[in-house]
C-alpha cells in the first residue's frame, strides 16, 4: 500500500485509463495549462498532447455535444465540467442525447461519457461553485452517479466509470482536494464496481448513511460517541445511482435506527430517496423515526463564517444521535 492525495488519485485513474485505452480523451476548460482549476489533471497534456487533452472555450453546451458525438462514434470521452452547477448549462444534452440514446436505440448506440466535476462547500466559493445537488443529479434516468469520499474510492470508481458503456457522472468534493486529504491505495491496479456501498465503520446502535465529505464528519462523530458507549455504523453509498439498497437495509436490520447525513437540502434529495427506500423495504426494523442531518434550504453562502454554520458537521450528527438514542 502507498499513501497519496485525493487529487493524485483522480490524476492516476485518468492517466492509467488513457494509457490503457487510446479511445479515452479529456475535453473541457482550463485543463491544458492548469490541469483544471484545482490541478487534478496536471501533467496529462504534456504526456498525451492536444489530440487527447482538448482545452475548450467557455461553452459547456458545445463540448458536451462534442463528447456525446465522439462517444457514439466509438470514443470514450471524459468531460471536465469544472463545477456541478455548470451542468445546468448543458442539461438538455445530458438528459436527452446522452442518457436516452442507448435506450431509444435498443442498445445499438452507446454513449460511454464520463463527466467529472467539483461539488461541495467549505472553501468560500459561494453559491454558484459550491452545491452538491445530489437529489437533482441522482434523479436523471440512465445516468450513473458516483460520489467518492477517499483516494482509494476515487481512483477505483473513476477507472470503472471510464470503462462503463453508460454515461457516468463523478462528483468529487473540492475540500478533499484543497485540504490535501490523503489515503492508502494498493500498488497494483484495481477497480471498484459501480453501485456497491462500503461500510466505512461497523457499529451496532445507529446506521449513518453519509456521502462525500460528510463520510469523514460521520467518522469523526463516531469516534467521539464511542467514548460514551454509542456505536455508529457508517455507510458510504459511493454510488448514488444505482443505489446499493441491500447494504443499507441490512444495516438498519442490525441497528434499528437510521440517520442520513449529506451536504444537500432535505427536499427532493438523496436523503429523501434513501429515507423512502428504508420506509418501503425496512420499516419493520426501525425502532425510531429516520432523522436527516442535511444542509439548509438555501444556496451556499460566500461568507466563511456563514458557510461553516451552513455545512452539517459532526456536532450536528452527535446531536441527532443523542436524540434518536
Amino acid at each position: 500500500m502507498r499513501e497519496i492525495t485525493y487529487a493524485k488519485a483522480i490524476n492516476e485513474a485518468v492517466d492509467e485509463e488513457m494509457a490503457r485505452d487510446p479511445t479515452v480523451f479529456i475535453i473541457g476548460e482550463d485543463i491544458r495549462v492548469w490541469g483544471a482549476p484545482l490541478g487534478e489533471f496536471k501533467g496529462l497534456f504534456d504526456k498525451y498532447g492536444p489530440e487527447r487533452v482538448l482545452d475548450t472555450p467557455i461553452a459547456e453546451t458545445g463540448f458536451m455535444g462534442i463528447a456525446i458525438g465522439a462517444a457514439q462514434a466509438g470514443m470514450r470521452p471524459i468531460v471536465n465540467i469544472m463545477f456541478n452547477e455548470f451542468l445546468g448549462v448543458c442539461m438538455a444534452e445530458i438528459i436527452n442525447a446522452l442518457c436516452k440514446t442507448r435506450y431509444m436505440t435498443g442498445g445499438q448506440v452507446k454513449t460511454p461519457v464520463t463527466i467529472m466535476g467539483y461539488c461541495g462547500a467549505g472553501v468560500s466559493a459561494a453559491g454558484e461553485h459550491s452545491s452538491c445537488n445530489e437529489g437533482l443529479l441522482a434523479s436523471i434516468r440512465n445516468l450513473k452517479y458516483v460520489v467518492p469520499s477517499t483516494p482509494y474510492d476515487a481512483k477505483g470508481l473513476i477507472k470503472s466509470a471510464i470503462r462503463d458503456d453508460n454515461p457516468v457522472l463523478v462528483s468529487y468534493h473540492k475540500y478533499l482536494i484543497v485540504s490535501g486529504f490523503k489515503g492508502e491505495i494498493p500498488e497494483e491496479e484495481y477497480t471498484i464496481p459501480l453501485g456497491k456501498a462500503d461500510i466505512k465503520r461497523e457499529g451496532s446502535d445507529v446506521t449513518v448513511v453519509a456521502t462525500s465529505l460528510m463520510v469523514h464528519r460521520a467518522l469523526a462523530a463516531a469516534q467521539k460517541l464511542k467514548r460514551k458507549g454509542i456505536s455508529l455504523e457508517v455507510i458510504d453509498p459511493r454510488t448514488l445511482a444505482p443505489l446499493d439498497k441491500d447494504t443499507i437495509i441490512n444495516s438498519v436490520k442490525k441497528t434499528g435506527r437510521l440517520i442520513i447525513m449529506n451536504e444537500d437540502s432535505t427536499s427532493a434529495s438523496a436523503s429523501s430517496h434513501i429515507s423512502a427506500v428504508v420506509a418501503e423495504k425496512g420499516f419493520q426494523f426501525l425502532k425510531t423515526p429516520i432523522i436527516r442531518v442535511c444542509a439548509p434550504e438555501t444556496p451556499v453562502p460566500f461568507s466563511l463564517a456563514l458557510e461553516k454554520i451552513w455545512m452539517p458537521d459532526e456536532e450536528d450528527l452527535i446531536k441527532a444521535v443523542n436524540e434518536i438514542m
